[in-house]
C-alpha cells in the first residue's frame, strides 16, 4: 500500500483524583497511565491530520475540552516523532525493500492451469520448494504468490509467466539444451515446454554433427519459426545468429 506522508503516534494519559477536582493529562510514560491512571487515548496522524484513533477509559466518559485538550497534545508529541522520523528517512520510499515479504497476483490462461500444476501436484510443488514461496490457484487462472523476499517472488513469477505462455512464432527464447539426436536438439523453452532446433537451423552454413554446435546442458538463444496443429515447437538458432551479425553490421562505423 503506498505511504502519501510520514505517519506516527502517541498516546496521551490522565491521572485524576478521587473527585475528578484536579487532573493531570501525560504524554505516553511506557504504559503507566495504563495502571495507575484512567485514561489511555491512542491518536496517530500525519503532520496534515488525525489517521486514527483508540481510547481506554476507566471514568465516565471525557467533556470537549479534555478532548481539543488532548488532541493538541497528542499532535505536539506526534510532530516531534514525525521530525526525528523524517531526520532518518525524509520521504516513503517508492518501493518496499527488495528483503520484505510481499503478495502479488497474476493472471494465467485457465487452459494452463493444469500445465502450471502438473502432473499429481509435482510442478507447483517444485516451484514453491525452489523459491520458498506459497502459490494458490484460482479456477479463472488467477495465480497469488506469497514469499519472503522479492528475489524468490521475482523467480517464481518469472518461471510460471514462462511456463504459461503462449509460444509464438518469432519469439526469441533462451532455452537450456536438454537432449540431442542425430538430427538436432530439443531445447527447453519453459518447464515442460521444450522445441527440436533441426540440425540444419543450429548454425549457418553446413553442420556435419550436432555434438559440434552443441550439448547437453548449454545455454542457447533460439527464435520460434514454426508451431504446427498439434502443438510442436520448432526452433532455429541460425536464424537468431544471423540477425545478431546483421544488428552488429549496422551498428559498425562505415
Amino acid at each position: 500500500m503506498p505511504i502519501r506522508n510520514t505517519c506516527a503516534g502517541i498516546s496521551v494519559g490522565r491521572f485524576a483524583d478521587d473527585n475528578d477536582q484536579n487532573e493531570l493529562f501525560v504524554t505516553d510514560i511506557i504504559g503507566e497511565e495504563d495502571f495507575f491512571g484512567d485514561m489511555d487515548f491512542k491518536v496517530s496522524g500525519t503532520r496534515e491530520g488525525i489517521t486514527g484513533i483508540q481510547l481506554d477509559l476507566k471514568t465516565r466518559g471525557l467533556n470537549i475540552p479534555q478532548i481539543e485538550r488532548i488532541f493538541l497534545q497528542a499532535k505536539q508529541g506526534r510532530l516531534e516523532i514525525i521530525d526525528v522520523m523524517e531526520q532518518i528517512i525524509p520521504a516513503p520510499r517508492a518501493e518496499i525493500s527488495p528483503l520484505a515479504p510481499r503478495l502479488i497476483t497474476i493472471n494465467i490462461d485457465p487452459e494452463k492451469i493444469g500445465k502450471l500444476i502438473g502432473p499429481g501436484g509435482k510442478m507447483i510443488r517444485g516451484l514453491q520448494d525452489k523459491y520458498g514461496v506459497t502459490i494458490d490457484v484460482e479456477d479463472d487462472g488467477t495465480v497469488q504468490l506469497a514469499g519472503h523476499d522479492a528475489e524468490s517472488i521475482a523467480g517464481a513469477r518469472t518461471e510460471i509467466e514462462a511456463l504459461c505462455e503462449e509460444i509464438k512464432v518469432g519469439t526469441v527464447y533462451t532455452g537450456k539444451v536438454v537432449s540431442t539426436k542425430d538430427f538436432g536438439a530439443f531445447i527447453e523453452l519453459a518447464p515442460g515446454t521444450d522445441g527440436m532446433c533441426h540440425i540444419s537451423e543450429l548454425a549457418e552454413g553446413y553442420v556435419k554433427s550436432v555434438a559440434d554446435v552443441v550439448k547437453i546442458g548449454d545455454v542457447v538463444k533460439v527464435k520460434v519459426i514454426n508451431v504446427d496443429d498439434q502443438g510442436r515447437i520448432k526452433l532455429s538458432r541460425k536464424a537468431v545468429l544471423m540477425e545478431e551479425a546483421k544488428a552488429t553490421k549496422q551498428t559498425q562505423p562505415a
